[in-house]
């Protein structure tokens, strides 16, 4: 598929794997979202989480993935999500083409352009999916929101960037905020 995308159209899963014009987008109910380049800001504390969970799965059967990484929360449906960090403990949901079922851990780095997606949309297809813990990242106030499933619910849980903040699906695994949310520009 080739060429400007029609925006009021209804897209399946398998003309979304066919949109080949140089752009990356999240399916969410047939719904096209074109993915915007990340700033620095975004990369930076995306990266910081990423690098810390990664070094404690070193040696662990449990996998890592960061963006664009495709998540296909149900194979019945038209929705494709790329998460900035996504950890995944039961491998057999593991494919060639991203992860398709629910991964234990998905993070999201909010940018200007996908706060409210975030926030709302992508909150309840996450929950909806079983996903066990889903961070919200919020670089500006320097604030994690670790949501945590309990009895089909989520409960919410803030750390701001003096704090530790614990990964419950991974027992042991704590990311040091204070590292996530340090200023990069004093350093130069």
């Amino acid at each position: 598929m080739n060429g400007a995308l029609e925006q009021e159209k209804y897209y399946t899963y398998e003309e979304w794997l066919a949109i080949d014009d140089g752009n990356r987008y999240e399916l969410l109910n047939g719904e096209l979202y074109m993915m915007a380049s990340p700033s620095s800001r975004h990369q930076e504390v995306s990266f910081e989480i990423g690098r810390q969970i990664g070094t404690f799965l070193v040696g662990k059967h449990y996998r890592i993935y960061t963006a664009p990484y495709d998540v296909r929360l149900h194979k019945d449906e038209d929705t494709v999500l790329q998460p900035d960090i996504v950890v995944v403990c039961d491998r057999s949901k593991i494919s060639k083409k991203g992860c398709d079922g629910a991964p234990d851990l998905v993070v999201e780095v909010l940018s200007p352009s996908t706060t409210r997606r975030d926030r709302l949309t992508k909150f309840s297809e996450y929950l909806r999916a079983g996903v066990q813990e889903y961070w919200v990242v919020d670089p500006v106030d320097k604030t994690v929101c670790a949501y945590r499933l309990i009895d089909k619910k989520y409960y919410a849980e803030m750390y701001s960037e003096t704090m530790s903040a614990p990964v419950q699906t991974l027992a042991g695994c704590e990311v040091d905020l204070s590292l996530v949310f340090r200023d990069y520009d004093e350093e130069q």
